[in-house]
C-alpha cells in the first residue's frame, strides 16, 4: 500500500466513512494505444497537447511514423478515443497486434498493408473458423508422429 493508500485509509478509520459524501471507485491505471492520422508537426503537437490536458493522464507518448499515440494514466479508453477525435483527427482504438501473436497472419481479415511492420489487424477466432480453411491441431502432429507410445511410428528409422 502506497503512501496515498495509507493516508486514505487513515481517513476512513478518523472519519467513519459516513459524512454524507459518496465514495468514488478510482480508475486503475492503463495504458491506452489509439491509432491517430498525423502528417505534420502542427498535428502532433495539437494531439499531444489535447490529450495531455486529460484529467488523470501521467504521460502521453506519440509514435507519428506508425501513426501511433500512447496514453498512461488514470484514464477511460472511451475518453481518450473522443478527445483524440475533438482535435479533427481521424482516431481509432490501436487496432494492430504483434504478427508472431497471430495463428494466422496473412489471411485476408488480418492483412493490412498500412500496418506498420511487424504488425498485423487484430482479428476475432471466430472469423477464421467459420472460412474453414483453417485446420487446427489439438497438439503438434510432428510429437505423435515420433511418438514412443506407437512402435510404427517412425519408420524411416
Amino acid at each position: 500500500m502506497g503512501v496515498g493508500g495509507t493516508l486514505e485509509y487513515l481517513s476512513d478509520l478518523m472519519g467513519g466513512g459516513g459524512h454524507g459524501h459518496k465514495k468514488r471507485k478510482k480508475k486503475q491505471m492503463q495504458t491506452v494505444d489509439l491509432k491517430v492520422r498525423m502528417d505534420c508537426d502542427g498535428c502532433e503537437l495539437k494531439v499531444k497537447n489535447a490529450l495531455s490536458s486529460l484529467s488523470g493522464v501521467k504521460s502521453v507518448e506519440v509514435n507519428r511514423k506508425q501513426q501511433k499515440v500512447s496514453v498512461t494514466g488514470y484514464v477511460e479508453a472511451n475518453k481518450v478515443l473522443k478527445k483524440a477525435k475533438s482535435t479533427g483527427k481521424k482516431a481509432e482504438i490501436w487496432p494492430y497486434v504483434p504478427y508472431n501473436l497471430v495463428a494466422q497472419p496473412y489471411i485476408a481479415q488480418a492483412y493490412d498493408k498500412k500496418a506498420p511492420p511487424g504488425y498485423v489487424r487484430k482479428v476475432e477466432n471466430n472469423t477464421a473458423a467459420t472460412s474453414g480453411t483453417v485446420t487446427s491441431y489439438d497438439q503438434d502432429p510432428y510429437m505423435s508422429m515420433f511418438s514412443d507410445d506407437n512402435p510404427n511410428a517412425c519408420s524411416i528409422m
